[in-house]
């Protein structure tokens, strides 16, 4: 059946740049979206129109980092350096998804909050337990989230209770493959935690098991100045952070890679080489007084660069709140380097959150003819009165100040989940 949505719709089809249609129609079926008009053609006119006026219909968002049992822990360890804060909150919040009952109220939790807050696509953590990892791709798939789920490896240093022994780790990887096998729209990604917690042999079978098997690979690189030490002095080989993966087949175009905040001009170059997707996560390198990465420079040197929350070291889940922490990080590191970097514009960053995000999902730019429809409906009618306002600035100022309360609306592969 075609159907189609009408009001304001908005999408970012390239970097910076806005195609915007008001009072238009966005028709599609279940083959995908048939394209966005400003009227209604003759052809599609038995369509069921869903029509919300003159509300915005914006691009649902992509979470390209987040590690879903942290969602327990929450505005906790702010205080914290990253590694102290892995030991202090979150290895010993992870342990607790041993048991499937506690795993499923959070999970349950975290699956209805992206959904209310517009979030459709995904590239998650989990623990290294198999039976909550299955269990939370289960719930995702049936709140008709779409995305990566990876269950962590980790077989050194980390606390007894998580570490792997290498044959485990190895058993329970396939085990957890087997298992993925019935999801539709939730498809695994190997996922070594970092460089640190894997040991060199670990690394090894997994570069194996991503070539044999076509996998997506995330992990995180350069994030910290003591991090970035300790795996210097584990890979003393290795010049910089990417190598430990790349000797290993772990970084390619189809490995995601967070954070990068301090990837100099020689490993920014690599990750272009390989195609290494870097998944920017503004809040939690501020929160972890991490750093500020230079995504502005990323992006003038072409390398492929997404946006997640990265709950827990960040504190936000929705994505419009990362999307204004990115703009803002942005603008402090301009200040930090004395105005030489340019930030990120309101426009840039929706895109960063939305079309070059759903890309790696195979979509094509903003609401592209034949992909499946994935979008949000915000009304912004309760925002104070002031002078006529352009679409453009409702957009604008919808990122800025909407929350789930004016989220009206959210499609995930064609279909209304909220």
């Amino acid at each position: 059946m075609i159907s189609a949505l009408k009001g304001n719709i908005i999408a970012a089809p390239k970097l910076g740049e806005l195609d915007i249609t008001e009072k238009g129609y966005l028709v599609f079926n279940d083959g995908g979206i048939l394209g966005v008009f400003q009227n209604l053609p003759e052809k599609y006119a038995g369509a069921e129109v869903t029509d919300f006026g003159d509300k915005l219909i914006l691009q649902s968002f992509c979470d390209m980092h987040l590690h879903a049992p942290q969602f327990a822990m929450l505005g906790m360890g702010m205080d914290l350096p990253l590694l102290d804060w892995l030991n202090a909150y979150t290895f010993r919040t992870e342990a607790q998804f041993a048991d499937l009952d506690y795993a499923r109220e959070v999970y349950m939790q975290l699956a209805q909050q992206l959904v209310k807050n517009g979030t459709t696509r995904i590239c998650m953590f989990s623990s290294v337990h198999t039976d909550a990892t299955l269990l939370l791709m289960e719930i995702l798939e049936q709140s008709g989230i779409c995305g990566f789920v990876g269950k962590v490896n980790m077989d050194r240093n980390c606390p007894d209770y998580l570490a792997e022994t290498l044959e485990q780790s190895k058993r329970e990887t396939l085990r957890w493959l087997d298992g993925c096998a019935r999801f539709n729209h939730i498809k695994p990604i190997l996922t070594p935690r970092f460089t640190p917690t894997c040991s060199d042999e670990l690394m090894a079978w997994l570069g194996q098991l991503a070539a044999e098997r076509g996998l997506y690979v995330q992990s995180h690189m350069s994030e910290n100045l003591a991090e970035i030490d300790w795996v210097c002095q584990l890979h003393p080989d290795c010049k910089q952070y990417w190598e430990t993966y790349q000797k290993y087949g772990l970084f390619g175009n189809n490995t995601v890679m967070a954070h990068c905040v301090f990837s100099d001009e020689r490993e920014r170059a690599a990750m272009r080489e390989h195609g290494v997707l870097v998944a920017h996560c503004a809040d939690s390198n501020v929160n972890l007084s991490s750093g500020i990465a230079p995504v502005k420079q990323m992006l003038n040197e072409n390398v492929r660069v997404v946006l997640g929350s990265d709950i827990a070291g960040g504190a936000q889940l929705p994505m419009l709140n990362v999307i204004t922490m990115t703009i803002r990080a942005s603008k402090m590191r301009r200040i930090q380097t004395g105005w030489q970097d340019n930030f990120l514009t309101v426009a840039e960053a929706y895109y960063l959150a939305t079309t070059a995000a759903a890309q790696v999902f195979g979509a094509g730019e903003g609401f592209a003819v034949g992909d499946p429809l994935h979008a949000v409906v915000i009304d912004d009618a309760s925002f104070a009165k002031t002078r006529p306002l352009s679409v453009r600035e409702r957009f604008e100022r919808g990122i800025y100040l909407a929350d789930h309360s004016n989220i009206c609306a959210v499609y995930s592969e064609g279909i209304r989940i909220k």
